[in-house]
This record gives structure tokens, C-alpha cells and sequence, in this order.
């Protein structure tokens, strides 16, 4: 995705997103025998519900309880531990939040730009910017094991509305 088309309008059609990665699960389920419970299915249907990147009590006060209990934080934890294993999500560290990605089951480098007004997160596509990275490590003989670049500023949207 390129940084121009990176956010979508607010009003866009959001159920497209979300059903887009849920097709590409199910194709992972069929090729990797990927174990989606139902509960892992849910919290990453919570976070792909829109582009906001949750945090893990967001998410739980969202789920609330099966049979009326409170869901523990530990099986939230659980889920997005298992999400991120498996390319599903990503973390956003500047938030302590979540966002689902836009290319799951691609082995990527996290390119992410966030809006520190909405908190909206887009995550790109750079081949330039993630050869630069994996170029610099491998000069300085490191060896990259979680390659996540996060940039902070204003979404246009949120720029558009402080005029």
C-alpha cells in the first residue's frame, strides 16, 4: 500500500476489510493447518473492526464475557500472542496496541504510520525501506529478528478537520 492510499476514508466500506482478511485466514488455515479457536477468531475479528490499533483491556472490555463471566486478560494475551506468532497482527509499540495486518502470512517488516490525533494506524508497503533496513544490519553484522518501524503524525483526515 502506498503512504497516499495508506488511510482510507473514515466513511469507506470497513466490512470489506475485515471480510479481505478473513478470507485470506481461512486460505492460511487450509494451507498451514492454522488452529483458529473461536476465541482467537473473535479477538482478531475485534482488532480488524476498524483501523484504530486496541489495546489488550480495549479489546477485552469489547469481547466482554462468554455465559456471562468476564473473559480473563490472560486468554486476550493468549489470542494476540498467538496472532502475532502467526503474521495476523502486529504490534504497535509506541501504543501497547494492536492492529491487524493488511498482508497475513506474509513474512513483512512492520511499516507502520499512526495518527497520534485518532490513532488510526495504515500499515505500508516499502521493498526501498525494508531493503535499507536489512542493508544497515547486515553491515554492522546484526541480525534482525523483529524489524517494526513506526512513524508518528497526522492522518489527513485529522489535519482536514483543524482547519
Amino acid at each position: 500500500m502506498s503512504a497516499e492510499s495508506a488511510f482510507p476514508p473514515i466513511d469507506h466500506d470497513h466490512g470489506r476489510c475485515v471480510d479481505l482478511l478473513m478470507s485470506a485466514v481461512e486460505r492460511l488455515r487450509a494451507e498451514q493447518t492454522l488452529r483458529l479457536t473461536p476465541q482467537r477468531r473473535r479477538v482478531l475479528e475485534m482488532v480488524a473492526a476498524s483501523h484504530v490499533a486496541l489495546g489488550a483491556y480495549d479489546i477485552l472490555a469489547r469481547l466482554g464475557g462468554g455465559n456471562g463471566r468476564p473473559m480473563a486478560p490472560i486468554s486476550v494475551y493468549r489470542a494476540l500472542d498467538f496472532l502475532l506468532q502467526h503474521g495476523l497482527v502486529h504490534r504497535v509499540e509506541s501504543l501497547n496496541a494492536f492492529i491487524a495486518c493488511t498482508r497475513p502470512g506474509a513474512r513483512h517488516d512492520a511499516l507502520l504510520m499512526i495518527c497520534s490525533v485518532c490513532r488510526r494506524v495504515a500499515e505500508l508497503q516499502s521493498p526501498a525501506i525494508e531493503a535499507a533496513i536489512a542493508a544497515s544490519a547486515a553491515a554492522g553484522h546484526f541480525l534482525v529478528t523483529h524489524p517494526v518501524v513506526e512513524i508518528a503524525g497526522i492522518c489527513r483526515v485529522c489535519r482536514a478537520a483543524d482547519r
